[in-house]
């Protein structure tokens, strides 16, 4: 009886420990899972960087050109309108009572030539048969001339009455966005008051102030790229024009920036950098994917020849694009580091 205790124990004891032992992972080769890049010493454009601020070359206010109340109100901000589209329409029947006394004059006037035309066509055959006088014949010829011009002034007085009517359907006069409404349903409009305020997105440029020592290389580069920052991308410039004036408070010369008409998500007011470029020269590049921020550190992680991924700090310049950034101390030619630094930080020791 005591032997099979003991040997109950003893598979209980080897059941227990097999259940705890489990076969150790393989340890994963150090390096994998991420993907690595070459530190390179290549020529880059120099570039002198100035704040800048998107504006539309089309944008436009439209007002009021008669009164009378806002009884259709078509667009809001943010909407696209198409060219010749009704933006909005002002109350019309005041503008068409106008009209119809001026076609009334017209007809009175009109009825009144006609009266004048026949007597000064009597008054000849009188003249003729010696019934009257020269001077009644003149009379009469001022008559009719007199008719014609009031005919002439009232019909000028009709259009002009048309126009106006034609006012009250404010159409776009170009294809954009509408960006500001000034007025809402119901309210009154009055000549001159703006109603609503669009531009054209297809027609946006940049404006940069840089200072005057600077035009000169600026001018020779003959080149620029825009930085916006909130969408975070890089745009190449259409067509590059230095202002030909200064200004003597800040002693800058604007620099306008023309964009290609394909460019989304930008609008009038937002906020960028010009990149001018100045020259070219040498300088060490390693991927802006790699580079680490940890509040104030600014760090890479450099993988050895086998393949161990360690954290070193780097010093950045200003040069490089919208890939590479300039390293100017902490990194050496033909080093690798690790463009996923997250999955590198994972394979040192204690992650």
């Amino acid at each position: 009886m005591g032997r099979v205790r003991i040997l109950l124990a003893a598979l209980a004891a080897a059941g227990l420990a097999a259940c705890g032992e489990a076969p150790a992972p393989k340890p994963a080769a150090k390096g994998e899972g991420f993907k690595t890049a070459a530190v390179e010493l290549r020529d880059v454009e120099l570039t002198t960087t100035a704040e800048a601020v998107m504006e539309a070359v089309r944008q436009s206010t439209v007002s009021a050109q008669i009164s009378g109340r806002i009884v259709d109100l078509r667009f809001d901000v943010g909407d696209y309108v198409k060219k010749g589209e009704v933006i909005l329409r002002i109350d019309e029947r005041s503008a068409t009572r106008a009209l119809e006394a001026s076609e009334a004059q017209v007809l009175e006037a009109q009825a009144a030539l006609a009266n004048a035309r026949a007597q000064f066509e009597r008054s000849k055959q009188l003249l003729a048969q010696k019934f009257i006088s020269q001077a009644a014949l003149d009379q009469a010829e001022a008559t009719y001339k007199a008719a014609q011009a009031r005919v002439a002034a009232l019909v000028a007085g009709a259009g002009q009455a048309a126009t106006e009517r034609s006012f009250a359907t404010v159409l776009a006069p170009y294809s954009g966005v509408v960006s500001a409404r000034h007025v809402e349903l119901g309210e009154m409009a009055a000549p001159g008051r703006p109603l609503m305020t669009g531009f054209d997105p297809s027609t946006l440029r940049v404006v940069a102030n840089v200072p005057q020592a600077q035009v000169a290389a600026i001018q020779a580069g003959g080149k620029a790229r825009i930085e916006v920052p909130s969408l975070g991308r890089w745009v190449d410039v259409k067509a590059m024009t230095i202002v030909p004036a200064a200004d003597p408070r800040t002693h800058t010369t604007r620099v306008r920036l023309e964009l290609p008409a394909d460019v989304r998500g930008v609008y009038p007011g937002v906020y960028a950098r010009a990149h001018f470029v100045i020259g070219k020269a040498p300088r060490l590049l390693v991927p802006r994917a790699a580079v680490v921020r940890r509040s104030e550190v600014t760090a890479v992680y450099v993988v050895d020849e086998q393949g161990r991924a360690r954290l070193r700090q780097i010093r950045l310049g200003s040069a490089g694009d919208e890939a590479s950034v300039e390293v100017l101390a902490g990194l050496k030619p033909g080093e690798r580091v690790a463009l996923e630094p997250v999955k590198a930080g994972m394979t040192l020791p204690g992650a």
